[in-house]
């Protein structure tokens, strides 16, 4: 098995299950759900940052990156988690977020210290550049009383690290090969594009700074040494690089398998197209001509250049899917599997962040009391400011927050959903009607599991080259797979209307492979159908 024919289920450890009764997920709470995903039939569980941390980045912060922070569990159970996974077929991926360090860190204290060789862990110099933080703000701050600045591309506790060093190097290597020996075969590179940085520093008025430190060259330098002294020594390991505005060529480079560097790719520019003039905090119909462009541009040329995607529609740091795509009031469950069929059928590796499969939406939160996320409440503030009224500054938050992927699981329809007996760090969202009580046995759950087995049974559709189809039909997303002869064509149906379509001669004697309806009107496909032809 390889990562082509793997699927991959991402946790959020924080609201996956609370087995203590403190309103937090934990370790023990994965564990005792492992029979429940290999039932599903995922290959591997991606676990957000579970690491000693002063949680200023939700854990992207790290302080300790080869500890377990105690609100998830000990190493035990770490450890358990690992071997009751291996007992089901399932391995762990693990978050490693090595761009930067929580100023906390004791590479950080002993630096601010005075340590020189601490020092060169880091940027610092005695002015700073034009960049701007990704969380806004200038990306320099003072370094303590010296006079001189650190980079922080992301939070001001969040300090970059000088990959530039090769003490800094060996360290990182370190930390995930103490992951590998404790049996971890996956691991996700958190902004990993961002490290390849220049030995002198410049300041770039063009788009916040970015061109001066993305996809730089030295990234796949970096990356090659990464991979020869850890994961590369595994053949089992399943690689995949988060790329902050990169490019399909680079992505091409970071996961050419003759490249030795990654195994996939992500990339966000599809979960952007209901950004109005490129800004999130807009309320704005998705652009389907867009969306269906960039999965055509990057599944086309990913394919033609032997790259590698990871497909997602959601994650963490996304509203569901289904809200943003999906007329989710009248065809919520067709809309689930359709967006389902799209990815799990293309040429990647499907990615199913947690409560997908059962078809979970975005919760119906009332006030801004609800929400956690200081994302969210910095961009209220900042609405109001720009002078939308509070109602329309609440109806924004409520269709883009971040918070909307992580309320808790939905187990049952008792209080909290079955995430905890104590009070959730975030309210549950809509598990009267939606949980996995119900739904195990139902249309979404049972049409994943179906796709997941035909990932690992059918290479055309674990290894199969990509070409658009259809690419002017309004309302279809279609491509056409083909592998040693045999060719998958998938259509996809992404509105509430009945759309009607001419087969393409080819697969006029075909066979349907896949089907989210219980029966195909020739030439025309139902609200939201998603129907796979095989010849």
């Amino acid at each position: 098995m390889t990562f082509k024919n793997q699927v991959i289920y991402q946790i959020y450890p924080k609201s996956y299950l609370d087995t203590t009764g403190n309103g937090v997920g934990d370790l023990r709470g994965i564990i005792s759900k492992l029979d429940y995903l290999a039932d599903l039939g995922i290959d591997m569980v991606w676990l957000n940052p579970i690491y000693p941390s002063p949680q200023r980045d939700n854990g992207y912060d790290i302080s300790d990156y080869v500890a377990i922070d105690p609100v998830f569990g000990t190493m035990d159970d770490f450890e358990t988690l690992i071997h009751e996974g291996k007992k089901r077929g399932i391995d762990i991926m693990l978050d490693m977020v090595l761009n930067h360090v929580s100023t906390e860190h004791e590479w950080f204290q002993k630096a601010l210290a005075g340590d020189p060789y601490y020092q060169d862990f880091f940027f610092i110099q005695d002015e700073p550049t034009d960049w701007v933080s990704k969380f806004g703000g200038s990306a320099w701050a003072p370094f303590g009383d010296t006079g001189k600045y650190y980079l922080h591309l992301f939070d001001v506790t969040q300090a970059d690290l000088n990959w530039r060093n090769e003490n800094v190097r060996q360290e990182l290597f370190d930390v995930v090969n103490f992951w590998r020996e404790k049996g971890v075969h996956g691991f996700r590179f958190d902004v990993i594009n961002l490290i390849g940085k220049d030995a002198l520093l410049k300041s770039n008025p063009v788009n916040e700074g970015k061109p001066e430190y993305t996809d730089k060259p030295l990234t796949h330098d970096y990356l090659q040494m990464l991979n020869a002294a850890s994961f590369g020594k595994d053949e089992a390991s399943v690689t995949v690089g988060e790329m902050s505005s990169t490019t399909i060529d680079n992505c091409i480079l970071y996961s050419r398998p003759d490249r030795q560097e990654l195994s996939m790719t992500f990339n966000f520019h599809h979960l952007k197209v209901d950004y109005a003039n490129g800004q999130k905090w807009t309320k704005s119909p998705f652009d389907f001509a867009q969306l269906k462009q960039l999965f055509h541009t990057w599944g086309e040329k990913m394919s033609q250049g032997q790259g590698w995607n990871a497909l997602f529609w959601n994650n963490h740091d996304q509203p569901r899917a289904i809200n943003r795509f999906i007329d989710f009031k009248n065809f919520r469950v067709k809309g689930a599997t359709m967006l389902a069929a799209s990815i799990h059928l293309s040429r990647g590796t499907p990615y199913i962040y947690m409560g997908e499969e059962i078809g979970m939406i975005d919760p119906d939160f009332e006030t801004m009391a609800d929400y956690v996320d200081v994302e969210s409440i910095n961009a209220y503030q900042a609405l109001l400011d720009a002078g939308h009224t509070p109602e329309e500054a609440f109806d924004i938050i409520q269709i883009k927050s971040r918070d909307n992927s992580r309320t808790p699981m939905q187990w049952d329809n008792t209080a909290n959903a079955g995430f905890s007996t104590g009070s959730p760090w975030l309210a549950t969202g809509n598990h009267d009607e939606i949980n996995v009580e119900n739904d195990q046995s139902g249309e979404v759950y049972q049409f994943y599991k179906q796709l997941i087995q035909l990932r690992k049974s059918d290479r055309l559709i674990s290894d199969g080259t990509y070409q658009a189809a259809y690419q002017d039909a309004e309302h279809l997303y279609a491509f056409i797979r083909e592998f040693e002869g045999r060719k998958l064509l998938v259509l996809t149906n992404f509105s509430n209307q009945v759309v009607d379509f001419e087969l393409l001669t080819d697969f006029s004697n075909s066979e349907i492979l896949v089907n989210n309806y219980s029966s195909y009107t020739d030439n025309q496909l139902q609200p939201y159908q998603a129907i796979a032809f095989v010849i």
